[in-house]
């Protein structure tokens, strides 16, 4: 079987434990989270210092609570001095997003966010994913100066948003990376590069919920390594 170019794969986690797990089976990216059941969390700080002790770049979850990403002033100041953690602790980049009430992406906030981490690389997350305009959103980002968008191409699962994610890539041009995510399987790797164009690729690779761990989202060193050969070749 023919090798292929490198795909960068980012892997979100909650934990600690977890992160060393994804980096040991082949992730090139750790996506810091805790509370995965709910979307992702910025993680504790005691998370947050455990860092240094990743073998692979951390991009940290700046999300101060659960539900939609429609923030007030005093949550933007959370989210700010949250990132300066995650600076302090060693993250290469952070992960973050803020919408208006109609969902259109909150350009003020955002602008506050993006001087917070500036230095550091910026995700949009998937606030992306509940605008009303996709193409109106790339371009605000870009403008930002974000480093990439996280998304499903606005649906349930990127595979059923290939075709929106792939004319984001060609709209994007290379100004911005577009990140493929959520339902991303050993099964539909090869799938969503082809149909994408896509170079990099995120996912949770997560085990099903054991007995007791309800709202636990563990990740498979199994599911990676097959996520990771599946990427390869």
């Amino acid at each position: 079987m023919t090798r292929i170019s490198h795909m960068t794969l980012e892997i979100c986690v909650e934990s600690f434990e977890d992160a060393k797990i994804a980096a040991d089976h082949g992730a090139d990216r750790i996506e810091y989270c805790s509370a995965l059941a709910v979307g992702g969390l910025t993680p504790t700080p005691g998370a947050l210092a455990r860092i240094a002790d990743i073998a692979v770049p951390c991009f940290v979850m700046i999300r101060p609570r659960p539900g939609n990403f429609v923030y007030c002033t005093s949550e933007i100041e959370t989210m700010t001095r949250e990132i300066a953690l995650a600076r302090d602790a060693g993250a290469q980049g952070v992960v973050f997003g803020a919408s208006r009430e109609d969902g259109s992406l909150d350009t003020d906030a955002l602008h506050l966010l993006c001087d917070a981490a500036a230095g550091m690389a910026k995700t949009l997350h998937r606030a992306f994913d509940v605008t009303p305009d996709a193409f109106v959103a790339l371009e605000t980002a870009v403008d930002l100066g974000l480093d990439r968008i996280l998304t499903s191409g606005q649906q349930n699962t990127a595979e059923e948003g290939c075709a929106l994610i792939a004319d984001l890539i060609a709209r994007a041009a290379g100004r911005i990376i577009i990140l493929p995510g959520s339902g991303v399987t050993a099964a539909n790797a090869r799938t969503l590069r082809a149909k994408t164009g896509a170079a990099q690729l995120h996912a949770s690779c997560k085990h099903k919920a054991k007995p007791g761990e309800e709202g636990r989202v563990a990740t498979d060193a199994r599911a990676v390594r097959a996520l990771r050969r599946a990427m390869d070749h």
